[in-house]
């Protein structure tokens, strides 16, 4: 606000009001934080806007970076958290590695050291740049405040054109709080993006019209509802089998005829087969990285033995690892747009008539539940979740084995109904629930997490009380790290060492917050405990005991045991 000590105080404001007015001059609603001295005078500013931007203080700069990911994610706008220097943002560290590997638009803005103490090892300092240069597209720190209306400009830009992705911007204290002259805000980001050429377009209709067996993969960040229903429209007119890239499950509805399944980790072996036995692959928005290709083996580096043709919003993710035969940098809603006027010369005579069908055929069989050990069958749990849920209804997890059963047997119908980190970050699904219920609380919302997953981020159950975000949080009790215990079992089968845990009453943790809290321990406890959980009118969590056996969706652990015995030799 104007200083009204200064005699041309109308001319006059803080670094930190600088700020305030760059995130409302780009539309931002909300930021997360967890507050430190270094940026309070951005605190004291925010102040001023409550009406016009909700601060959400919490309990972890992690679940802070986290949410606002999550925000990223849902509505392709950068999502802003607020940290403190040091500590805070060493902690933040993780969303941002998540918003990069994901393609995620973010802004992490940080409290720094005075000016005058930079460069002594000062209390608490880092060099932002050389700590976040791999994980950010742009990192820099605002040594003058009548910069900053550009320096957030040019953050927003960044975030959200070519490939999306995180920026961080390193605030000195004396800059927040030192007056300065007003300078004349830029306005409104706008997001930049490339599309086809005409040419290019023409050329994939020549590589499909040739094509005796196409496949195609679709994900990524970018898309819009918009440009999903063209997508769909595509697929429709070009009858093509779809999978979709991992964790990137809601960019075309489960349910629809042409769905193939998901591609990413624990693939089904038959769409594995399809995409290697396909002729043309058609990529639109993954970077086909190392979850989607299993591990780099799908696919053959660098030229595939696929005629393949890439389409990304980023012109370096082209060739970086496949060489494709018709790389296209483009923005997916203007891909999208072309591709729906996009028609066959002859629908009813294209070779590969029937393809979709067979291949969603094959989805529906391997989503089926199968038996695993145990009085709670998780296939059967996911199921149950998907029939009574709105088909809007927001679900995240983070990262462990229990995530291989709500990706295979979940059918997500909804455009940004899926959030989940492509990174394998442990500890993202309870903030990214919160974060979503607080964008669309009309909505919804569901966090999946493992019990060493949970507990990276159950102090968050405070934050979803503290703004009476009624998000239902359920906890996949098996009394391990299982991914990792998974591993540990096929490499080094019977040397079971440092992936035991120990846990408490989720239930009753969860009570303790005020929130409500439910325990499973079969299958038809399961729908009760839900409906109670939805009716409960507050957070809620369920917790599911699973035994530790019960590793994946199609082995146990004794089956992984002896799969590592056979690669010993023993």
């Amino acid at each position: 606000m104007p200083l009204a000590s200064d005699s041309s105080a109308a001319a006059h404001a803080t670094g930190a009001r600088l700020i305030v007015d760059a995130l409302l001059t780009h539309g931002v609603e909300r930021v997360f934080c967890v507050p430190g001295e270094s940026f309070l005078a951005v605190l004291d500013s925010l102040h001023d806007e409550t009406e016009r931007i909700q601060t959400i203080v919490c309990r972890h700069e992690a679940a802070a970076a986290n949410m606002a990911e999550a925000v990223g994610k849902l509505t392709g706008r950068p999502g802003v958290a607020i940290v403190t220097r040091g500590p805070g943002a060493t902690h933040a560290s993780i969303g941002v590695h998540t918003a990069f590997q994901d393609s995620t638009p973010m802004i992490l803005l940080i409290g720094q050291c005075a000016r005058g103490h930079l460069d002594r090892e000062a209390f608490q300092e880092i060099d932002y740049r050389r700590m976040f240069g791999q994980m950010a597209k742009w990192v820099a720190q605002i040594d003058d405040a009548t910069r900053i209306p550009e320096y957030l400009s040019h953050a927003f830009h960044a975030a959200t054109s070519g490939r999306p992705g995180p920026v961080v911007l390193s605030l000195p204290e004396d800059v927040l709080s030192d007056a300065c002259a007003v300078v004349a805000g830029a306005p409104a980001y706008q997001r930049v993006a490339a599309s086809p050429s005409a040419a290019q377009i023409e050329k994939l209709r020549e590589l499909l019209e040739r094509a005796q067996r196409p496949m195609l993969i679709a994900g990524g960040s970018g898309w819009t509802p918009e440009a999903c229903a063209d997508l769909q429209r595509f697929v429709e007119n070009w009858r093509l089998p779809v999978g979709l890239a991992f964790r990137f499950q809601d960019t075309l509805d489960n349910e629809h005829p042409n769905y193939a399944g998901d591609v990413g980790l624990g693939i089904n072996p038959a769409l594995a087969q399809r995409i290697r036995d396909a002729d043309l692959l058609l990529t639109f928005g993954p970077r086909l990285g190392e979850a989607t290709t299993n591990g780099y083996t799908l696919l053959d580096i660098p030229k595939t033995k696929q005629t393949l043709v890439h389409v990304h919003q980023g012109a370096e993710e082209l060739g970086r690892v496949y060489a494709a035969d018709l790389p296209i940098v483009s923005g997916m809603p203007e891909l999208a747009a072309m591709l729906a006027a996009l028609l066959p010369s002859s629908a009813d005579a294209l070779p590969w008539s029937g393809a979709a069908e067979e291949a969603h055929r094959a989805y529906l069989e391997w989503r089926k539940p199968r038996p695993i050990p145990g009085d709670v069958q998780m296939g059967e749990v996911i199921e149950q979740l998907r029939a009574h849920l709105p088909e809007d209804a927001i679900l995240t997890n983070g990262a462990g084995n229990y995530a291989t059963w709500l990706h295979r047997h979940f059918s997500y119908r909804h455009y940004r109904s899926q959030l989940a980190p492509t990174s394998g970050a442990m500890g993202y699904g309870v903030p990214a629930a919160i974060a979503a219920k607080s964008m669309y609380p009309q909505r919804a919302v569901v966090a999946l997490a493992g019990d060493g997953c949970f507990m990276m981020s159950a102090q968050e159950l405070a934050t979803a009380m503290q703004y009476d975000l009624h998000v239902i949080f359920i906890v996949v009790n098996n009394g391990h790290f299982g991914t990792i215990r998974m591993h540990q079992e096929r490499h080094y089968p019977n040397r079971v060492h440092g992936t035991g845990l120990t846990n408490p009453d989720f239930a009753a943790f969860a009570r303790s917050f005020g929130a409500h809290g439910e325990t499973v321990t079969r299958t038809d406890e399961f729908i009760p405990a839900l409906h109670r959980a939805m009716e409960a009118k507050r957070a809620a969590l369920i917790e599911i005991r699973m035994p530790q056996e019960a590793s994946t969706p199609g082995a146990t652990l004794e089956q992984i045991r002896e799969q590592g015995r056979k690669l010993r030799g023993e």
